[in-house]
């Protein structure tokens, strides 16, 4: 298979970036590749970054704290809320983004 370039992997996480209700999104919670991804980071770069192993840029948002992986208290928030997410999958994680009344 061709690798992509950064251009052309951003333009397919673009096309697959959709909004998943929690419910939908419990099952990967379940398997443990849910990873949070901050709200002033771009859904799509970080998925492009995952994708090219750019650890550079990964353990720098692990160190800052813009990406984490979902605990148990993140599930236990969105039962009560039922929040929707913006997600796309970076195999084999799921990025999400909650959506907000700010977003």
């Amino acid at each position: 298979m061709k690798q992509l370039s950064e251009t052309e992997l951003q333009q397919h996480f673009n096309q697959e970036t959709g909004k998943l209700a929690w419910d939908e999104l419990q099952p990967h919670f379940a398997r443990g590749s849910v990873i949070i991804i901050d709200s002033d980071l771009d859904l799509i770069d970080v998925a492009t970054k995952f994708v090219m192993d750019n650890k550079t840029a990964i353990e720098a948002y692990l160190k800052n704290g813009n990406i984490v992986r979902a605990s148990e208290q993140d599930a236990q928030r969105w039962t009560t809320f039922q929040p929707s997410f913006w997600t796309v999958v970076a195999a084999p994680w799921v990025l999400v983004q909650e959506i907000t009344d700010n977003k």
